[in-house]
């Protein structure tokens, strides 16, 4: 299966210069990773699409705030401590990543280096060296080659191929899929909108 810049434009309700710039990097992991059916490219890009704000975001959003911090990360983070670094991102990251996902503590900056990149948010150090190992990238030493569209498209082929996700779209498992991704259903509604444009256009 190949995707069109036409086809992708569509999908994605994004301008002809951001589908020139992914189409061949998405083709790429279609490809690599046995997304070649329509069912999976069309269940790839709806939540890629969702995660990267339409192929317009390759780093993660981390301007929370207080409210948001507290909703998001209830375990991390209490009313007063939100108040303190709502609105400071590298803050915010250095506490909501510390001690997990093979980051170091907080004062380590760990969780700001390893923050979220690529079209599904690689994050984590384990995740960056995981990740790094099977693409030939040294992302521990230079996170940011993960905002490069083929890496930022490979990177989320390498997370869908280690969780699994082919065999739950293939089940028509979108909930589980989707929670796997994002760790919730945060957008389920928009990435079934997007799923089902995907489907139509891909026909």
């Amino acid at each position: 299966m190949i995707i069109t810049q036409s086809q992708l434009r569509e999908i994605m309700g994004c301008s002809g210069t951001v589908a020139m710039t992914w189409c061949d990097p998405v083709n790429a992991v279609i490809q690599r990773f046995k997304l070649d059916t329509k069912v999976r490219a069309a269940a790839f890009l709806a939540q890629v699409g969702h995660e990267s704000a339409r192929l317009t975001r390759l780093v993660e959003n981390l301007n929370y705030s207080a409210e948001g911090l507290v909703a998001t990360w209830p375990k991390r983070f209490d009313t007063k401590l939100a108040a303190q670094v709502a609105r400071k991102p590298e803050q915010i990251a250095s506490i909501a990543y510390a001690d997990r996902l093979g980051n170091g503590s907080q004062a380590s900056g760990d969780g700001w280096k390893y923050r979220g990149r690529g079209l599904i948010q690689i994050t984590g150090k384990s995740n960056y060296r995981d990740c790094g190992a099977v693409l030939g990238l040294d992302l521990l030493s230079n996170p940011s080659l993960l905002e490069i569209p083929t890496n930022a498209a490979m990177s989320a082929g390498w997370f869908w191929s280690m969780n699994g996700l082919n065999a739950l779209t293939d089940a028509g498992e979108i909930e589980t899929l989707t929670r796997r991704i994002n760790g919730g259903l945060n957008g389920l509604a928009d990435r079934k909108d997007l799923l089902a444009r995907a489907m139509r256009v891909l026909t």
